[in-house]
């Protein structure tokens, strides 16, 4: 488990122009904490603490001890607003996190033993991933920062379902709460294309050669 820490100072200064002048002049990120029994709170981050921060799969879904004016507070990264052409953050939204409250968070799933797939290895099947995180619900302290999915007897034309994976305790996936339909696949194992477009573009066998035998 990775411990991480973020410092951030109020922010008073609001609007759109404001927002520019942080990002542009004070290399700062704008964000917002918000929940718990508390008013939402305008708050200002160091752009470089915050992407270090961000090159860590795991900080996605992982508690993170928020330092507001020297008043720490634990909260969750709830949401990201990135640049659409320049690899930078323009908004980040964090959630406070209230002990013995469950909370709602995307984790990522982690594909382990595809190099030893039944589907691949026997019958030289291709692996698709259909989804790269998913939602789940628990307490923050049951929180985990991945999920693993093992595909090693995972077989040709077999599909993973959410309802599949194994979950930790006190875990649960609120989609399968709502029924089959919600039961999406997580991944799967299918012939390749190589070998399928060998057997569309096959000739077919001469009517006169079957004739004859």
């Amino acid at each position: 488990m990775v411990d991480f820490s973020l410092n951030a100072n109020t922010r008073n200064d609001l609007g759109k122009g404001a927002s520019r002048r942080l990002r542009r002049n004070d290399a700062l990120v704008p964000a917002i904490v918000y929940g718990g029994n508390k008013e939402p709170q305008s708050i200002s981050i160091a752009a470089r603490e915050l992407n270090k921060a961000l090159e860590n799969e795991a900080f996605y879904s992982h508690v993170i001890k928020l330092s507001v004016d020297g008043k720490k507070e634990d909260v969750l990264l709830k949401a990201l607003q990135r640049h659409p052409a320049k690899p930078m953050v323009m908004h980040a939204d964090f959630l406070r996190v209230v002990a013995g409250h469950e909370v709602t968070v995307h984790v990522p799933l982690h594909f382990l033993n595809e190099d030893t797939c039944v589907g691949v290895k026997k019958s030289g099947g291709v692996i698709s991933h259909t989804m790269t995180d998913v939602e789940v619900n628990c307490l923050p302290k049951d929180l985990p920062e991945f999920i693993e999915v093992d595909m090693a007897e995972v077989d040709l034309g077999d599909i993973v379902h959410l309802s599949s994976l194994k979950l930790p305790k006190g875990v649960s996936i609120p989609a399968l709460a709502q029924g089959a339909d919600h039961d999406l696949p997580v991944a799967n194992v299918h012939a390749a294309r190589v070998a399928v477009e060998a057997e569309e573009d096959a000739p077919a066998a001469d009517e006169g050669e079957e004739s004859a035998e």
